[in-house]
């Protein structure tokens, strides 16, 4: 119940950063459309978008928060302003890296543009060097988002989850401010005022963090940095856990630069579009869950009470499983109603949309995998295991980037989504092996005596949905109203079947119902 809580808290609020996401894309398809300057933009705000899952979501709370809670331990209460001494160590030798690293982040604009886009194909000059300048403005970003997961890591592991959990609605609102109020006839300068908008919402969002750590009585001070052998552990620990955490991520870049290179026009934005959905489920089950499970199971653990980690995972995973598995369903089987209702209009088109939602049903495969490499990593950060996630994320990737070698040319743009798709369902497999034969996992009589009728549940729920689609595909297409409308009544009956399903196949009972009600 603790679990599923907090999982509430955090997910609520992420459900409602995505759906102003959703919103804010919708805007962008409006305004800019799919084309170079979207195409542009997106490549711009792939990095910070980047950094914020290796950091905010990934490696720095993966290194930081099992450190951080050690120090804080102390069921009295004295061991917290040890805590905020090692934060603030912590702050004074981050932060010169971080302005160091934006100048020759800012100096490197030209070669970094490239990677992420391969250049894009068959561009001129002078919209590659609209590429390089709209990257140029987002970059500051990285250094404000980085600042941000510090403090979100320690309000984290204090249980306030849902500070940190809310700063995302300040990027979508401050974008969605500059669509409604400083939109343009030309797409360029749209774009361009989108890149400003990204580094002003990382303002934004670091005096969100100060405000409320002082609220909890968390003042960090600036110090002569020295690297003392905790800050030493620290950074010993987030190279790896980076690289480990941000695997989807950076599997995503590796395709998109594909797709921007090889691909014709508007290829990177079907992408964009497809993940924004994806991305849906994952930030409110997968990263929710990360955030909650990671300073839980490594509490747990410093406390020796080794049994309770394990049900918590447990727990976990099958709330991911009961969350994921109808979301990939309706995404694979309604992605196209859901699109053109969410996106086809103004320069947005019909083709747009058949080719967004192809892209969606290729990501869609993977959602499952995202989710649970979300779940199944706090089992080794909490026992500060940073190496092992960095390897299975190598071969991940490498695995990504054959399969986009692969699969570019005879899917298109389908091809990069289900690279990345597959490349994480192997980076999954070989997390769960491990955790199984360490004997830091075992799979308990509910877990698997739920996961299969659950899968069924989902299946029956997509057959549904998929007779369903042509009753509702003409209303997703007419008015604002009614398209929303649409959308809506066809995911709620989606959710009723599915529910429905799970008392068929006994994934849930009455008792189930009556015991959690009681609670």
């Amino acid at each position: 119940m603790n679990l599923t809580r907090a999982l509430g808290s955090v997910g609520g609020l992420t459900l409602a950063s995505r759906i102003l996401g959703l919103v804010r894309d919708s805007l962008f398809a409006r305004f800019v459309g799919a084309g170079f300057a979207s195409d542009a933009f997106l490549i711009a705000f792939r990095l910070p978008n980047m950094f914020r899952a290796l950091f905010a979501e990934g490696a720095f709370s993966a290194a930081f928060i099992p450190m951080f809670n050690r120090k804080v331990a102390d069921k009295d209460g004295r061991g917290l302003p040890d805590g905020i001494g090692f934060a603030s160590d912590t702050l004074s030798m981050l932060l010169p890296v971080l302005i160091v690293f934006t100048i020759v982040m800012e100096l490197a604009a030209w070669p970094v543009t490239w990677l992420l886009s391969g250049g894009f194909n068959a561009a001129s000059r002078e919209e590659f060097a609209f590429a390089v300048e709209l990257s140029r403005i987002t970059f500051p970003y990285l250094m404000l988002i980085s600042l941000v997961s510090l403090l979100g890591g320690i309000l984290n592991s204090l249980q306030r989850f849902w500070v940190a959990a809310a700063a995302p609605i300040l990027l979508n609102l401050t974008l969605i401010a500059a669509l409604l109020f400083f939109h343009h006839q030309d797409n360029l300068v749209t774009a361009r005022n989108q890149a400003i908008a990204v580094t002003v919402s990382g303002a934004l969002q670091l005096l969100w963090l100060i405000w409320a750590c002082r609220r909890a009585g968390v003042a960090l001070k600036l110090k002569r940095a020295t690297l003392n052998p905790e800050v030493k552990r620290l950074l010993a620990l987030i190279l790896p856990a980076a690289a480990g955490a941000g695997a989807v991520q950076i599997n995503l870049v590796v395709s998109t630069a594909l797709a921007a290179s090889l691909l014709s026009a508007g290829s990177v934005s079907y992408i964009y579009y497809a993940d924004r959905l994806n991305q849906l489920p994952l930030g409110l089950i997968g990263i929710g869950l990360g955030t909650v499970l990671l300073p839980t199971i490594s509490r747990l653990l410093g406390r020796g009470e080794d049994a309770a980690a394990m049900e918590t995972q447990n727990r976990g995973m099958e709330l991911a499983l009961f969350l994921t598995l109808p979301a990939t369903a309706a995404l694979i089987v309604c992605g196209a109603p859901i699109v053109a209702a969410l996106f086809q209009h103004g320069a947005f088109t019909p083709a747009d949309t058949i080719a967004t939602a192809q892209a969606l049903a290729a990501f869609s495969i993977g959602l499952p995998s995202y989710i649970l490499v979300k779940v199944l990593t706090p089992g080794f950060y909490a026992r500060q295991d940073t190496r092992t996630p960095v390897r299975y994320a190598t071969i991940s990737m490498v695995v990504n980037l054959v399969l986009n070698l692969a699969f570019i040319y005879p899917l298109g743009h389908m091809g990069p989504p289900l690279a990345t798709a597959l490349a994480s369902t192997v980076n999954v497999v070989l997390l769960w092996r491990t955790l199984v034969a360490r004997g830091h996992f075992v799979a308990d009589a509910q877990l698997v005596r739920r996961a299969w009728r659950l899968a069924l549940a989902a299946l029956l729920m997509g057959a549904v949905m998929w007779f369903a689609n042509d009753l509702f595909r003409p209303y997703t297409t007419g008015p604002s109203l009614h398209r929303w409308g649409a959308m809506l009544v066809l995911v709620s009956a989606g959710a009723l079947v599915y529910f429905a399903a799970t008392f068929l196949f006994g994934a849930f009972r009455l008792a189930d119902v009556r015991r959690l009600a009681r609670r």
